[in-house]
C-alpha cells in the first residue's frame, strides 16, 4: 500500500468553495487561502447561532503505546462513514505541531485513506495560526522585559516573572535559558526558559475564547508574574492585550478543509494534552454544530489526559453536551499493554491480548462516569488475527459495551459503516446525561483528588504544605470554581510512563500547580513533565526533503 503522503498526493480535491457549497456557506463567507484551504466569516458564523446543535461525538483512545493507536484516522474514518450513510457530518480537529512533526509523529492529518488533506499544508504552516500565537505570546514576553526596563512601573519583581518565551519547535536546550545579559543597555538579567507553542497559555486560551471580546479579556486576565510583595501583574496592567488580539484576530477564524472523500473538516488550534487540556477550538466545534447534523472531535492522547479535559473543562467552559464517545483501540497497543515488546506485535498473542485489555476496561468504565454511552472502535491492522479480534469483542460486550472493526485506514468510508450506524442509533436513544466529574465548587485540592482516585484510580494524592497554601490563596483570591488540567504522563494511569495495563492503588505526586488565570484552570504538575519536548535521538526530520520533482517526502 501507499505511504500517507502518497495516498495524499493522489487525492482528488475539490474547491474549497465547493466544501463550504456542502455546508450551505456562501462565497462571501470564506476567505480562501489558495485552492484547498479557507478561514470562515465570525461575522456570518455568529448569525448562525439560532440553529439547533448538531449531535457531538467526542473520540478518545487507550493510553498511547509505540505500537499507534489512531484517534485522528478513526476521527477522519467516522466521518466519512458517517457521510456515505447520508449523514451531513463535520471533523473538528486540532492543528498539528511543526515540533512533533519533525521529531517523532512525522506528521499528524490522519492516515492511509482516512486523511485530511491537503496532508503537507496542515502539517507544515497551514493558514499560520500558531505563528500568530506565537507571535501574540513572545511579544508579551518583550513588553514584560521592557516594562521592566523602562522604570518598572508596575514594581514587578524581576525573580517573579513567571512568562517565558515559545517556539513551535522541539528544541531541550532552550528550556532554561537567562535573557537580557550583555550589560546595562540590554536590560536587567534574569531566568527564564522557552515551552513549545501548544504548552503556551495563549494556546489555550485561543482554544476556549467564543469571540474576539472574549479573546482580549482572557489575555488581559493573564498573570505575567508577581510583585515582591506577592501580588499578581497581569497582561493588562502592562497593555499588552490589545495588540495580542490584533495579532490573533485572523487566527481565530476557523480553519476549513476537507478529507479524502471530500467531506468538510474544521481544523483549528492545537493545545498540549498535559499542559493543557488538548482539544480543538470551542469556535471551529461550535461552527460545526450549527452546519451539521453530527460533529465529530477528538482529545489528545489517552481518555485519562484528553477525554477527561474535553469533559471537565471544555464541555464546561463551552457548556457542550456530547452525545456519545468512542473509544479507539488497536490489537498491536492492548497486547504491549499485556507485556509483549514491540517487535513481537505482529505474532498472534490472544492470552496478552487478554491481559492488555484491563486498559481499555478502565477507560470504558471512566467514561461511564459521566453518563455518556461508550463504544470502543477496533482501529484494524492487517495482523490482526481472526482469534485476537473475536477475543476482543467478547471481552468488550462482557463489559456491557460494544465493539466494532474499522478499516478506514486501507478501506476509507467503506470501513467505517458500521461504526458510523452505531454511532447514529446511540444518538438517537439519547442516551447521553452528561454530567462532569465535579462541581464547580469543589476545593481545588478535593478537584485533583476526585480526578486521581476516579480516573486514576489512585490511593491518594502527595503535595507538601507550599502547594497546599497556594491553592488555597487562590481559593481567596476568587479562583476557586475553575476546574483543574492535570499534566502527567500519558503513557499510563500512573506518573510512571512505564507502568502500563490499569494499575491502581499508586499515589500521584503534585510537583507544581500553575494558575492559568486567562484560560480559566489550574494546571496540575504530576511527576516529571516537560513542557518543551525535545527531540528523540533519530528525529523524523532526518528524512523530511524535497525530491527532485520538487515534493515533499518524509512526511507520514
Amino acid at each position: 500500500m501507499s505511504s500517507d503522503i502518497e495516498i495524499a498526493r493522489k487525492a482528488n480535491m475539490e474547491p474549497i468553495m465547493d466544501i463550504g457549497t456542502k455546508l450551505d456557506i456562501p462565497f462571501k463567507a470564506l476567505r480562501p487561502f489558495g485552492h484547498f484551504k479557507a478561514k470562515l466569516s465570525p461575522t456570518w458564523l455568529q448569525n448562525q447561532s439560532n440553529k439547533k446543535n448538531a449531535k457531538l461525538i467526542l473520540v478518545t483512545a487507550i493510553n498511547p503505546t509505540p505500537a499507534g493507536e489512531g484517534k485522528t484516522t478513526t476521527s477522519v474514518g467516522l466521518n466519512d462513514g458517517l457521510n456515505a450513510i447520508g449523514k451531513k457530518s463535520i471533523v473538528c480537529l486540532r492543528e498539528p505541531s511543526l515540533g512533533p512533526c519533525f521529531g517523532m509523529k512525522g506528521g499528524a492529518a490522519g492516515g492511509g485513506y482516512a486523511q485530511v488533506v491537503p496532508m503537507e499544508d496542515i502539517n507544515l504552516h497551514f493558514t499560520g495560526d500558531f505563528h500568530a500565537i506565537t507571535s501574540a505570546h513572545n511579544l508579551l514576553s518583550a513588553m514584560i522585559d521592557n516594562h521592566i526596563y523602562w522604570g518598572n512601573k508596575q514594581e514587578i519583581d524581576p525573580r517573579r516573572v513567571t512568562w517565558k518565551r515559545v517556539l513551535d519547535m522541539n528544541d531541550r536546550a532552550l528550556r532554561n535559558i537567562v535573557v537580557s545579559l550583555g550589560g546595562v543597555s540590554n536590560g536587567f538579567p534574569r531566568e527564564s526558559g522557552f515551552d513549545i507553542t501548544v504548552a503556551s497559555e495563549i494556546m489555550a486560551i485561543f482554544c476556549l475564547s467564543e469571540n474576539l471580546e472574549d479573546l482580549e479579556k482572557r489575555l488581559g486576565d493573564i498573570i505575567i508574574g508577581y510583585r515582591k510583595d506577592k501580588s499578581p501583574v497581569f497582561c493588562r496592567d502592562i497593555g499588552a492585550d490589545g495588540a495580542m488580539t490584533v495579532l490573533l484576530k485572523e487566527a481565530l477564524q476557523p480553519n476549513l478543509v476537507q478529507t479524502l472523500e471530500n467531506n468538510p473538516a474544521f481544523i483549528h488550534g492545537g493545545p498540549f494534552a498535559n499542559i493543557a487540556h488538548g482539544c480543538n477550538s470551542v469556535v471551529a466545534t461550535r461552527a460545526g454544530l450549527k452546519l451539521g447534523d453530527f460533529v465529530i472531535t477528538e482529545a489528545g492522547f489517552g481518555a485519562d489526559l484528553g477525554a477527561e479535559k474535553f469533559l471537565n473543562i471544555k464541555c464546561r467552559k463551552a457548556n457542550l453536551k456530547p452525545d456519545a464517545v468512542v473509544i479507539v483501540a488497536t490489537i498491536r497497543a492492548l497486547k504491549m499493554n499485556g507485556g509483549i515488546p514491540k517487535d513481537q506485535l505482529s505474532k498472534e498473542n490472544v492470552d496478552a491480548l487478554e491481559r492488555g485489555s484491563v486498559n481499555l476496561l478502565r477507560h470504558i468504565e471512566n467514561i461511564k462516569k459521566f453518563n455518556l454511552p461508550v463504544i470502543v472502535g477496533i482501529n484494524h491492522f492487517v495482523s490482526d488475527t481472526d482469534k485476537e479480534v473475536e477475543k476482543l469483542l467478547d471481552i468488550v460486550s462482557s463489559s456491557g459495551s460494544e465493539a466494532i472493526v474499522c478499516k478506514h485506514w486501507s478501506d476509507g468510508s467503506e470501513g467505517t459503516k458500521q461504526l458510523a450506524q452505531k454511532v447514529v442509533d446511540i444518538c438517537d436513544s439519547n442516551a447521553a446525561d452528561f454530567q462532569p466529574l465535579y462541581k464547580d465548587d469543589l476545593p481545588l485540592i478535593d478537584k485533583i483528588k476526585c480526578v486521581a482516585t476516579e480516573i486514576y484510580r489512585a490511593a491518594d494524592i502527595s503535595a507538601d504544605k507550599k502547594i497546599i497554601n497556594q491553592l488555597n490563596d487562590w481559593e481567596k483570591a476568587g479562583y476557586r470554581n475553575l476546574p483543574i488540567c492535570m499534566a502527567k504522563t500519558q503513557y499510563s494511569f500512573s506518573v510512571d510512563p512505564n507502568l502500563l495495563g490499569a494499575p491502581e492503588g499508586h499515589t500521584i505526586p503534585i510537583r507544581e500547580v500553575r494558575l492559568s488565570a486567562g484560560a480559566g484552570f489550574i494546571v496540575v504538575i504530576c511527576g516529571d513533565i516537560m513542557t518543551m519536548p525535545g527531540l528523540p535521538s533519530v528525529p523524523a526530520a532526518e528524512k523530511i526533503h524535497i525530491d527532485k520533482e520538487n515534493l515533499v517526502q518524509g512526511l507520514f
